[in-house]
């Protein structure tokens, strides 16, 4: 199983399953009155469409080899832990910057001003979550 467009569908499909399942032992409830357990479900069952396409389109495009970058799986995972401590030692605002940036030497081509609009665009983001949900983040 050499085809990285089928381990991407399988792993979406696991990924949903687990969190999909999971969100059953908590009360549901319907889209009036939202349960703790309806964002999960719903979430977890777009992921679940997405990872079955992904799947299904495996079959019909021509295979893609899988091709490990060790390197960057380990920036990824700096940037992760980074992000994390940031955030709890100092402020989300500086992680996520920080993120935005550490995490660009995982790719090709690394550019201060697309860094720059991500790192902006995770913070609007990161505001909304804030101040519209009202979730106790330290931004400031």
């Amino acid at each position: 199983m050499n085809n990285l467009n089928l381990v991407r569908g399988l792993f979406l499909v696991a990924i949903s399953l687990a969190f999909g399942l999971t969100s059953f032992g908590y009360k549901i409830g319907d889209f009036s009155r939202a349960g703790p357990g309806l964002f999960p479900a719903v979430v977890s069952g777009l992921l679940l469409l997405i990872g079955l396409a992904s799947v299904v389109k495996a079959r019909y495009v021509k295979p893609v080899p899988i091709d490990y970058n060790f390197r960057n799986i380990l920036i990824i995972i700096f940037s992760l832990a980074g992000f994390a401590f940031i955030s709890e030692h100092a402020n989300m605002l500086i992680g996520i910057f920080f993120l935005a940036f550490s995490a660009s030497y995982a790719g090709r081509n690394n550019s201060l001003q697309r860094n720059v609009k991500i790192a902006i665009g995770l913070t609007l983001i990161a505001c909304g979550f804030k101040y519209l949900l009202h979730l106790n983040l330290p931004l400031f």
